[in-house]
C-alpha cells in the first residue's frame, strides 16, 4: 500500500509538470524493487504517465540489481540500472529516495576544543567484536557546523555527510524540471548526538559484529538536507513525518477499500477493522524521532508535498 500510494503521489508530481511526454522515474537505491513494482502498479490508474515514464535505478550492489531484474522482468515499461545518479541521462525527472541518505558515509566528528574527525576501531580478532577508541587527534572539522555544534560542549558529537547526492537530485529537479520525495530517519532540525548504529534481523546490532550482514545507518539531518537544496534554487516542502505524508496521500481511505475488498471476497461482513499502516508504522518506529520518518520534497514548481 505504501508503494501504491507513492506511484499515485508521482503520477500526480507529472500532471502538476504539465505532462511532458518524457519523464525519468528514478529510485535511489531500490532494495528488492518491490516499491517500484507497488508504484508501477498504482500507475495503471494514468495510462498516460506510464506510458511517458522511463524507470531509472541507481544500485551498486550486484546482489540486489539481480533480485531487482527478477522482481521487476514482467514489467512492461523500459527500466535501466545505473551504478551512480550522475549516469542518468538529464532531463525530466521524479525521483524518490526511501531509506537511502540514512545509508550514505557518514562522519561523526567529536568536540575537543575544536572538532576532531572521530574514528572507530575493532578489537583484536580472536577478541569480543567492540569499539575501542573513540577518536584520533586528526583534521580539524572543516565544514561550517550548524549553530547546534558551534554551541556544543566538549565531548559532543556532530555527524554530516557529503553533499554529493543531494546536490545531484536538486540540479536535475531544477534544471530539467520534476520534483524528488526523501523518506528516511532522522531529525527536522541539525543537532548533536551519535545516532551510528547497526540493524540486524530488526534488532539493534554492534556496528562491527558481522560487517556486511546488518545495515550500518545514521540518521539524516533534513535541516541541512533542505538548505543544500534550497541553495541549488529548489523549493523545498516540509520535512514532516510519514504518518502526515501518508494521511495526505489517502492510506486511511485506501486502507479501508483494501479491507472491505478482502472482507467481500472472503464472505464476511463488520469484522473489526485493524489500524491503518501509518498508524502501525508510527508505533514501530516512533521512538527514532517525533513520532515517525521524516519526509522532504524538493520541486522547481509548486510539485511536492
Amino acid at each position: 500500500m505504501f508503494g501504491e500510494l507513492l506511484g499515485l503521489w508521482a503520477a500526480a508530481v507529472w500532471h502538476q509538470m504539465g505532462t511532458p511526454p518524457h519523464v525519468r522515474l528514478i529510485e535511489l537505491g531500490p532494495g528488492r524493487g518491490t516499491m517500484m513494482l507497488d508504484m508501477l502498479r498504482a500507475a495503471h490508474v494514468m495510462p498516460d504517465f506510464r506510458k511517458a515514464a522511463a524507470v531509472h535505478l541507481v544500485e551498486t550492489s550486484p546482489a540486489l540489481l539481480q533480485r531487482q531484474k527478477e522482481t521487476l522482468g514482467k514489467v512492461d515499461m523500459p527500466i535501466v540500472w545505473h551504478e551512480a545518479l550522475t549516469e542518468v541521462p538529464d532531463g525530466p525527472a521524479i525521483i524518490i529516495a526511501n531509506e537511502f541518505f540514512d545509508a550514505l558515509p557518514l562522519q561523526p566528528d567529536r568536540q575537543a576544543g575544536g572538532w576532531l574527525a572521530r574514528a572507530r576501531r575493532r578489537g583484536r580478532p580472536s577478541g569480543p567484536s567492540r569499539l575501542r577508541g573513540q577518536s584520533r587527534a586528526g583534521e580539524v572539522f572543516r565544514a561550517d557546523p550548524a549553530a547546534q555544534a558551534r554551541t556544543a560542549e566538549v565531548g559532543s558529537i556532530y555527524e554530516w555527510r557529503g553533499d554529493g547526492y543531494t546536490l545531484e537530485v536538486a540540479r536535475r529537479v531544477v534544471r530539467g524540471g520534476g520534483g524528488a520525495l526523501i523518506i528516511d530517519y532522522g531529525h527536522l532540525e541539525s543537532m548533536v548526538g551519535d545516532t551510528f548504529q547497526a540493524m540486524r534481523a530488526r534488532r539493534r546490532s554492534h556496528p562491527l559484529a558481522a560487517p556486511g550482514f546488518a545495515d550500518v545507518t545514521g540518521h539524516v539531518d533534513f535541516q541541512a538536507l533542505a538548505q543544500v537544496a534550497e541553495g541549488m534554487g529548489a523549493r523545498v516542502h516540509g520535512p514532516i513525518d510519514q504518518a502526515t505524508l501518508l494521511r495526505r496521500l489517502g492510506i486511511e481511505k485506501r486502507a479501508c477499500q483494501s479491507q472491505e475488498g478482502r472482507a467481500a471476497r472472503q464472505g464476511r461482513v463488520g469484522r473489526p477493522r485493524a489500524r491503518p499502516a501509518h498508524r502501525r508504522r508510527q508505533d514501530r518506529h516512533g521512538h527514532h524521532v517525533q513520532g515517525d520518518r521524516p519526509v522532504g520534497a524538493a520541486a522547481r514548481e509548486s510539485a511536492g508535498i
